[in-house]
């Protein structure tokens, strides 16, 4: 809601869609989402196959969009097509002719997420629902951009989470006459999730002061993305096998972050795409 659609709208919108959009997006009176993703080319937003042509008053946009975050129960989407080859972004409002928003069923991760498509035949947008502003990847990676440091601190959250959900099952745990936590490889393990979780936050504090700054580059996020994400992930797995069969059971819930947290290593640049960023910019090649 914030990153990735109050932001554009905020840095790239006209001021009648600063209006219009803004204050209900603030109050969580309107709902609005990202429409970037494509079923074939979800690292690859270049790629992308959802057009728009010009049309009199406006625009007619015609393709679909995948995996998309509130999708289903939008008012609002911010939908990202190429117009004439150059991408542009595009406010397609609830209730337009031919816009759709079916619901991703069956997911197993971010259950609690209401996740969709959206299709998009023949859908006109008036003129004044085009993005002003700004024109190419510039648009939608500076959305990514603000949303991928956001996800680097709430990774550390779900991590710190499992690591206290281990620390007090271990100590109330038995096994062999003793509490688990009184184990030397149980204490290791939580040693090890502790010093993660402490430099992942020190690495998120940082580089938002160099955000504040203006003092960041890009692959900085990419960087702490990547890291806190990887890391967040297999703290979780590891607090599951801490909890032995018990850590199947949603009462103990660090299984379901880490199902969670699988979905997060993923969207906003999977891990490996990051790790193809901070490649490049290490040696100067181009391995995507």
């Amino acid at each position: 809601q914030s990153s990735l659609v109050m932001y554009p709208i905020y840095a790239f919108g006209s001021e009648e869609q600063k209006r219009k959009y803004l204050p209900g997006m603030a109050k969580g009176e309107i709902i609005g989402c990202f429409g970037l993703t494509e079923a074939d080319g979800g690292s690859d937003p270049a790629s992308m196959r959802t057009v728009a042509r010009k049309a009199p008053g406006g625009y007619t946009l015609n393709g679909s969009k995948m995996w998309i975050s509130n999708s289903p129960i939008c008012d609002v989407a911010l939908v990202w097509a190429k117009l004439d080859g150059v991408i542009r972004g595009f406010l397609v409002d609830r209730g337009s002719e031919g816009f759709e928003t079916p619901k991703i069923q069956n997911k197993l991760s971010l259950r609690a997420s209401i996740t969709g498509e959206i299709a998009l035949a023949d859908v006109f947008v008036p003129e004044d629902q085009m993005l002003p502003n700004v024109s190419g990847l510039r648009g939608p990676f500076s959305c990514l951009n603000k949303a991928r440091y956001g996800i680097s601190w709430g990774a550390m959250g779900a991590a710190e989470f499992c690591l206290h959900a281990s620390r007090d099952y271990t100590k109330t745990r038995s096994v062999f006459g003793k509490p688990l936590a009184a184990r030397q490889l149980v204490q290791k393990k939580l040693a090890d999730m502790q010093t993660e979780i402490a430099l992942g936050f020190e690495g998120s504090l940082a580089l938002g002061r160099l955000l504040d700054q203006g003092a960041w580059v890009p692959e900085a996020i990419s960087l702490m993305k990547r890291n806190n994400c990887g890391k967040a992930l297999a703290i979780a797995r590891e607090a599951r096998d801490i909890h032995g069969g018990n850590g199947i059971s949603g009462e103990y819930h660090v299984m379901r972050h880490a199902a969670n947290l699988e979905t997060v290593n993923t969207y906003e640049g999977a891990h490996d795409v990051h790790a193809l960023i901070l490649g490049r910019a290490i040696t100067g090649e181009n391995a995507f």
